[in-house]
């Protein structure tokens, strides 16, 4: 299928996926005569796309077309959309367009539903910060990729101190890879642990600071994360995460059930093992207070949205919280 339409947050993910697309169908020598991508505040792009995608490919190889971080899966005017309909089902064999955006496609949106009958749709969507076991899973695919040998401790030590950042984790990864060149051994826990920054580790630790009312505790180590250049945005994404947990496991505690896969299941946790620890965790909070604490992280997360300062928002907000748990 000559159409491809790769959408969703993992930017890194997308770019690796359009290089070995790009690899596949181009040939080297004839690159510059064969491929052409039209960024998003180009006039006429999608247009001038079609048109070149009909374009025969010169010499060898295949010809791509890309439209970068296109909105044609959100908006279609109707002269676009009826140059799509016209033109999607008479390209060439051995020409590719290749759409990519950030957001899911409308699947209302007729542009979509047309796309969708010629083209092949790929998600790259980030895994939840929260979702450990897809994390880890994550990391053991990127280490396969990359030729590092995990052991299942360095895999979830990886996983807990780098989150979901793709592009991250493939840098710390390439690091470990140079590091241990000649060694045929797996990576031990001390030599990620010397290496790696553990980032997403010490913002589970602000969450459960923060639960605590520990705020002198919570306020160091939104210190150190900002020392470490974490952004804004990755910190509330995974607090959001983490007191979401909490919340489903107190509201399915408060409701009678003791089922761990239940629990689980309404918490979307995939390890029911770790049901046990996060009862534990909000035995003495009360649901009041769980529940005040997101709308205060979706605050700060629009406020990070909108430009404010890091280190004020967060601090303030990261007060306030702590605040409602030392009312006990």
């Amino acid at each position: 299928m000559p159409i491809y339409v790769y959408w969703g947050e993992d930017d890194f993910a997308i770019e690796k996926a359009v290089a070995a697309l790009r690899d596949r169908v181009l040939d080297p020598l004839w690159t510059s005569f064969n491929y052409t991508a039209f960024p998003p505040d180009q006039a006429d792009a999608v247009i001038q796309a079609l048109n070149q995608v009909m374009t025969p490919a010169f010499g060898a190889g295949g010809r791509l077309v890309w439209l970068i971080n296109t909105t044609l899966c959100q908006q279609c005017p109707e002269n676009v959309l009826s140059e799509l309909q016209r033109t999607l089902p008479v390209i060439p064999e051995d020409s590719f367009l290749l759409l990519t955006s950030r957001n899911k496609p409308d699947e209302r949106l007729k542009a979509t539903k047309f796309l969708k009958q010629f083209a092949a749709f790929r998600e790259f969507s980030l895994v939840p910060p929260w979702k450990t076991e897809l994390l880890v899973q994550a990391v053991n695919e990127a280490a396969q990729d990359v030729g590092v040998k995990l052991t299942p401790q360095t895999a979830e030590l990886l996983a807990e101190s780098i989150g979901n950042d793709t592009r991250l984790l493939y840098t710390e990864l390439e690091k470990l890879r140079l590091y241990i060149i000649g060694r045929n051994k797996p990576l031990d826990v001390n030599t990620v642990t010397q290496l790696v920054r553990n980032t997403t580790q010490n913002t589970l630790q602000l969450a459960a600071a923060m639960r605590t009312g520990d705020t002198a505790k919570a306020l160091g180590i939104v210190g150190d994360l900002i020392n470490a250049a974490e952004p804004g945005l990755r910190i509330v994404a995974t607090l959001i995460g983490q007191f979401r947990t909490w919340l489903w496991v107190k509201i399915m505690m408060e409701a009678g059930e003791r089922n761990p896969q239940a629990i689980a299941q309404a918490a979307d946790i995939n390890n029911p093992k770790r049901i046990y620890f996060l009862q534990q965790e909000v035995k003495s909070l009360s649901l009041s207070q769980l529940i005040s604490s997101l709308p205060l992280l979706l605050e700060l997360e629009v406020s990070l949205k909108q430009g404010a300062s890091e280190t004020s928002i967060l601090q303030t907000k990261v007060i306030e919280i702590c605040q409602l748990y030392q009312r006990r």
